[in-house]
């Protein structure tokens, strides 16, 4: 078992919606846990499908909230954006994109494959110092509340099986593997190293 908690960070693109939900569930099952995304720009469903709310990573949830109440109260609480910016706003103040971050995670586990890119694209342009690894998780998660919130139950159980292994860096391949059969989706393993 590692020393200390695992640090874990979750991405997605926007970390709004995906990410959230597993930093929400995860801080509940006391991991020491940050949320990102990897996007240039924050994007919430608008009207329609070709008129996306574009938001700046410094504006705060909060004021996305207000925005978006002013625009148009019941196509937001109806599509559930509104509910999903309160959570957001209980847990921390504004997104951070992961880019912009220089702590050192134990885990890193993004929300779809091209996320997980960006993220190795990251990590492996930064200056290695300590070679400390830092192991990248891929799992597919539908940009939906609902595929989110099953999404964050099957993090979080990943989450405390690596944290419980006597041996995270010989068991990681394995317990990657067992849950991509039990779950029936496609996980993608990387280590990189800071």
């Amino acid at each position: 078992m590692p020393s200390h908690p695992l640090r874990v960070a979750v991405v997605c693109s926007s970390n709004q919606n995906r990410s959230m939900e597993a930093h929400n569930i995860l801080s509940k099952r006391g991991f020491d846990v940050r949320s990102f995304g990897t996007g240039s720009h924050v994007k919430l469903p608008g009207p329609a499908p070709d008129k996306p709310n574009v938001y700046d990573f410094k504006t705060t949830y909060e004021q996305m909230y207000n925005d978006l109440v002013r625009k148009d109260k019941e196509l937001y609480t109806q599509n559930g954006i509104l509910h999903m910016l309160d959570r957001n706003k209980r847990i921390k103040s504004k997104p951070e994109r992961f880019q912009n971050c220089k702590d050192k995670f134990d885990l890193v586990i993004t929300c779809e494959e091209r996320v997980y890119d960006q993220v190795l694209e990251d990590l492996t342009s930064r200056e290695q110092v300590t070679f400390q690894p830092v192991h990248v998780i891929n799992v597919d998660i539908q940009d939906n509340h609902e595929e989110a919130t099953l999404g964050a139950f099957l993090i979080c159980e990943l989450c405390q099986c690596i944290q419980h292994t006597e041996d995270m860096e010989n068991d990681i391949d394995e317990l990657v593997q067992e849950f991509e059969d039990k779950s029936n989706r496609p996980f993608l393993h990387t280590v990189c190293f800071y």
